[in-house]
């Protein structure tokens, strides 16, 4: 008899998605990201971080300011990263599991890779210009986009 308490393909993404932000270094939102084909195979996963290269201790993390001194202007999404690192890889058909509605620029890169699923944790930003564009350029490329459903499981990972 198997085991009847696992968890669903959505649990499971959506977590790696979630250890996956813990990775940034942003002190306000972190945000991970992870791509899976239509067979449940991972294809990449990314966070919000500095470009290669650059030294994160030198980076501008502030929100607020001048543009040239605060994130904005520098920052990677976990969605761009999560597709760059994919480094080729088809992606046509696959879902990005993120653990924050994408932005207008980051939903523009999931339409041209092929993307045409996309699972969000929290939409925190919904009624933004960014992300209502966001929505509107998914539903004109018919790509489908829902929140995950949370089923406030806990799972303990021991690093």
């Amino acid at each position: 008899m198997k085991r009847e308490d696992y968890i669903t393909w959505d649990e499971y993404f959506m977590g790696i998605a979630q250890l996956s932000k813990e990775r940034s270094k942003d002190p306000n939102t972190q945000v991970g990201a992870c791509i899976v084909d239509e067979h449940h195979r991972i294809l990449s996963i990314g966070y919000n971080g500095t470009p290669n290269g650059i030294e994160d201790d030198e980076f501008p993390w502030a929100r607020e300011g001048a543009p040239l001194e605060t994130k904005y202007l520098y920052v990677c999404h976990g969605e761009l990263n999560a597709i760059m690192n994919c480094r080729g890889k088809d992606l046509t058909g696959a879902t990005i599991y993120v653990t924050l509605f994408p932005c207008n620029e980051c939903t523009k890169l999931i339409i041209q890779s092929g993307i045409k699923r996309v699972v969000y944790d929290s939409d925190k930003y919904a009624t933004t210009d960014g992300v209502i564009a966001s929505k509107k350029l998914l539903d004109m490329a018919g790509i489908r986009y829902e929140q995950y459903q949370r089923h406030h499981k806990v799972i303990e990972i021991e690093v």
